[in-house]
């Protein structure tokens, strides 16, 4: 019998080779753009599951109250790292960490800037990364020592065996390599090239021994932990919420831990609870997957039961031969399971073909599992499920055609059989004006930010990180990068341009409630010629006068500092900061984007520090005349000779300052991606249904014709039909799009406000194109010769 089927189901798909086309390459494309998008939820969902025991790893955070409001920090304190250790014995492990960052290797001539950073000795037992040489237990145990991944290792050594070896660290240190991990896979929220122990991190940097000593206000640290095997993570979240008050009663912060499940998707936090994050994206493109299935299913509906017609008199005989209405369903749907077979296995190849541009547009790297036997049973669910949603009900609708009338020639389907199909159209095209909408908005927001003042001058301005040679030669360095001719401005800061490092509590200032608290006012300490060289410009007051004791106890603040400050003449005014100092506020300078193009600018304090440490950046302004591709190599030459143990490393601000666009980028090009393609399988089905249209009104537009109707006035008269329906559909999606798009927007505090503009380009989009799609059919059937259809009459 189930060969009977498949003979007869083939049968048919090859002798109606147009509209099976249409229907598998509908199919297809609709196939590809859910199978890569759940490639892709797949991988992110990934993350750091590769990790054994990773349901056990917590994040260590901080909530701090700030007037009623909840803000949530990844840094804390060293002292609560030993809180955990000496009296809270469910917590196995605890690791402190600085942020890591990159710093210079040099082995012989060989010298690399290379990601990394300083880890507790608990960090690779917590973490089991795969050592390839080393012992997890002990490698971080001795101060002077490094722990290099495979890469890293061959850069540095080749194929020497690296173990015991010594590393120069940032031209100042020498380290023993004491073990070897294999290099970190793309789904790892660590991204590292070597670690080096936290106790050399305290032993050789005093201001990390006196965070040590400081006590709970120190907030400068990640800190992470691995519960015991059976502890409960709700009993160690009780006993850990208040441990800093009740170890300093005035620190008015609670801990709270995030599992490590949650790093990479749940990003974001609100009144000190996870509020989202990137898994917002995840389920807005798992949505779109699903809507551009169940457009292209909506398709083969449509053309199914459009044809209904040619397969009436099939059914009618079968009937009344014996078969019974499940022997019908079950043909009707094998045949469109295997037409859903044909199309899965060209979404294969389309798959694989996208996957490199894919990899492009969003940075990830996925893959088919062809070895993976989990991936094939569920891609056979995959195909089963879609022909039956595609199938089942063109099955039960053929499968219910009565043989007395069909055999007779009456197959008046009447609005029960073009109503559905009607509904179906409007369905699929809400679907695609939605998704067109939806494009038009994220440009719209991205290009609003984009066109935001930022405060200062990105244009030709370059960025290089300190380090310890560069340091100690500033002052030569910048006499020496002024005189090339190539720079106009130098100067350094504890944060880059385009980066707040460093957030500070502020503890009095003019006007400060009895209850009030501000903990988080941007800290940059700065050199000489900073605003200068950014090109950011004084509203009132004066500049740092480039003298320590003039300008040790002043603080310049920016308008959005003022604002929360309350300061009406801000001038003259004294805050204090770290309890004791008292700072004069001597300038107030406008306003500059130095953190999300999207977020409104954060207050920010300026201190005069020139004699900075190493692990600052230093920022200089080329010339306009200097052509920034010719003069890297004489940038080089000079960096190099004040700090010839690293290699020079910049970045433009203008580039970095791009970077911060590039998820709603990403998100834009996606969006605009799959609204094509959802736009384009809906005008196959056009195609069809214009061509069936046509076929059906073959006669009447022959008499019409003879009766003296235009061209014109045929091609309107099929056309409008259509113009009706995706008219329909433009009125259904837009308050739907708005809804969820407004939802979408509030996540941004800087904004645009929806316009009707978006809503009429979508709709006049959506027209034209079925306008043009269905267009040479009508005008095809309109121009024909009336007297060959009205012949047989």
């Amino acid at each position: 019998m189930f060969k009977s089927y498949f003979k007869t189901a083939w049968r048919n798909i090859v002798n109606d080779k147009v509209y099976t086309a249409l229907n598998i390459l509908g199919l297809a494309i609709g196939m590809a753009v859910a199978l890569l998008i759940g490639l892709w939820v797949y991988s992110e969902h990934s993350y750091d599951k590769f990790l054994p025991g990773y349901e056990d790893l917590y994040q260590v955070k901080m909530n701090a109250n700030n007037n009623g409001e909840i803000t949530t920090y990844s840094s804390t304190s060293l002292a609560l790292a030993d809180a955990f250790r000496m009296n809270v014995p469910e917590i196995k492990y605890v690791a402190e960490t600085d942020w890591m960052g990159p710093h210079g290797l040099m082995v012989g001539n060989r010298k690399f800037y290379m990601n990394g950073g300083q880890v507790g000795a608990d960090f690779l037992k917590m973490f089991r990364y795969p050592l390839l040489q080393g012992n997890a237990a002990t490698v971080l145990q001795q101060p002077y020592s490094i722990v290099l991944t495979e890469s890293t290792a061959a850069s540095l050594f080749g194929n020497e065996d690296p173990l015991d070896k010594i590393v120069r660290v940032d031209n100042t240190y020498d380290l023993k390599v004491t073990g070897v991990l294999a290099d970190l896979p793309a789904n790892s929220t660590f991204q590292f090239k070597f670690l080096i122990p936290f106790s050399f991190f305290e032993q050789t940097t005093d201001w990390v021994k006196a965070a040590r000593r400081g006590g709970w206000k120190e907030n400068s640290f990640q800190v992470f932990a691995q519960l015991q095997e059976k502890a409960s993570y709700e009993k160690v979240a009780a006993k850990i919420k208040n441990i800093a008050k009740s170890n300093d009663p005035s620190v008015n912060t609670e801990i709270i831990m995030q599992p490590m499940k949650n790093w990479h998707l749940y990003s974001d936090y609100k009144n000190g609870k996870e509020a989202g994050g990137f898994i917002d994206y995840i389920r807005m493109f798992g949505i779109i997957g699903i809507l551009v299935l169940l457009i292209a299913c909506i398709n083969f509906i449509n053309l199914s039961t459009a044809r209904s017609g040619k397969r009436a008199k099939e059914v009618g005989i079968r009937k009344a031969l014996g078969s019974r209405k499940n022997h019908l369903v079950l043909q009707f749907l094998i045949e469109s399971i295997l037409i859903t077979f044909f199309a899965f296995v060209i979404s294969i190849v389309l798959v694989q073909l996208a996957i490199p541009g894919f990899a492009v547009l969003t940075g990830r790297r996925i893959s088919i599992p062809f070895l993976s036997g989990t991936f094939w049973c569920l891609m056979m669910a995959y195909v089963l499920i879609t022909g039956f949603i595609a199938g089942c009900r063109p099955a039960f609708y053929l499968s219910s055609f009565r043989p007395v009338k069909v055999l007779k020639g009456d197959l008046r389907t009447g609005k029960g059989g073009t109503i559905p199909r009607k509904v179906l159209i409007v369905l699929q095209f809400s679907c695609s004006v939605a998704l067109i909408i939806s494009t038009i908005i994220v440009y719209q927001q991205m290009q609003h930010a984009k066109d935001r003042p930022i405060g200062y001058n990105i244009s030709r301005l370059m960025m290089t990180n300190d380090n310890e040679d560069l340091s100690h030669n500033y002052v030569a360095l910048k006499d020496e990068l002024l005189q090339s001719g190539i720079v106009e401005s130098v100067t350094k800061a504890s944060s880059p341009a385009t980066n707040i490092y460093s957030h500070s509590k502020i503890d009095y200032w003019p006007g400060k409630r009895a209850d009030e608290t501000f903990g988080s006012m941007g800290t940059i300490a700065i050199a000489t010629d900073y605003f200068k060289t950014l090109g950011m410009q004084l509203k009132q007051g004066r500049d740092f006068l480039g003298s320590v004791d003039a300008d040790s106890l002043s603080v310049i603040l920016n308008e959005a500092a003022v604002k929360r400050l309350r300061l009406k003449e801000p001038l003259d005014q004294s805050i204090t900061w770290h309890d004791t100092v008292k700072l004069r506020i001597t300038g107030v300078v406008k306003d500059a984007l130095m953190e999300s193009p999207f977020a409104s600018v954060e207050p920010t304090m300026f201190i005069y520090n020139p004699a900075q440490s190493a692990g600052n950046t230093i920022m200089y302004r080329l010339t306009p005349d200097a052509d920034p591709e010719l003069v890297v190599e004489k940038l080089k030459q000079i960096f190099n000779k004040y700090s010839p143990g690293y290699p020079y490393s910049y970045r433009f601000v203008s580039e970095v300052y791009a970077g911060k666009f590039n998820l709603e980028l990403f998100l834009g090009k996606l969006a605009g991606l799959f609204a094509s393609l959802s736009i384009l399988i809906s005008c196959l089905g056009l195609v069809g249904l214009a061509a069936y249209v046509a076929e059906q009104r073959t006669k009447e537009i022959g008499v019409r014709k003879v009766l003296g109707a235009s061209v014109l006035q045929l091609w309107m008269l099929l056309l409008k039909d259509f113009m009706i329906l995706v008219a329909i559909s433009c009125l259904i999606a837009s308050p739907l799009a708005w809804f969820f798009l407004q939802n979408w927007l509030q996540k941004y505090a800087y904004r645009i406000n929806i316009g009707v503009g978006a809503f009429l380009t979508a709709a006049f989009i959506a027209i034209f194109i079925t306008t043009v799609t269905t267009s040479y059919q009508a005008v095809k059937t309109a121009i024909a010769n009336p007297l060959k259809s009205l012949r047989s009459e």
